[in-house]
């Protein structure tokens, strides 16, 4: 079974926009990298065209190959296809993690989030996403309402726990 990116961490981001990427994602990365070898540094793809430019989404190689076939069999010229193809093909970008196990956000990837100082990094099962801290506590919080309000066993899970 292929590992997959879990958990949450906050990494300070330096004034060249180096970020840490947190070592389990890196194993992830590793293990998705057809070309990767020991010693060598991961590919990854880089997602900005979604979420509304709130977050970057990160892919290894082998799980932006697995979307890629998934929007093969999508009817060529269709809605879905086409705006798939767009913010998947246009809207990303290769990235590679460096020998310290960092990578690099440029300027204009940090605008278009917020991201100044630290960036948090969210394990999101075949991919992770970097969001502006606070940016992300806004989301978990507009998430855990809607959970909070659906009449779905799944959703609670997600429901707080009631106090006293």
């Amino acid at each position: 079974m292929a590992r997959r990116f879990r958990g949450k961490s906050l990494h300070k981001v330096d004034a060249k926009g180096r970020v840490s990427i947190p070592a389990p994602f890196r194993r992830v990365l590793e293990e998705g990298d057809p070309d990767w070898r020991p010693g060598e540094n991961p590919q990854l793809i880089i997602v900005h065209g979604s979420n509304e430019g709130q977050c970057l989404e990160g892919y290894s190689l082998k799980s932006m190959d697995e979307i890629d076939e998934l929007i093969e069999e999508l009817p060529h010229f269709s809605p879905e296809r086409e705006y798939l193809e767009t913010i998947l093909g246009t809207e990303s970008d290769y990235a590679s993690v460096d020998e310290n196990g960092r990578m690099v956000l440029s300027k204009a990837l940090r605008d278009k989030i917020g991201v100044a100082k630290e960036a948090v990094f969210v394990g999101k099962g075949n991919r992770f996403q970097i969001w502006e801290p606070e940016a992300y506590e806004a989301e978990l919080a507009r998430l855990r309402e809607w959970a909070a309000s659906q009449d779905n066993p799944k959703a609670m899970l997600y429901r707080p726990k009631a106090e006293g």
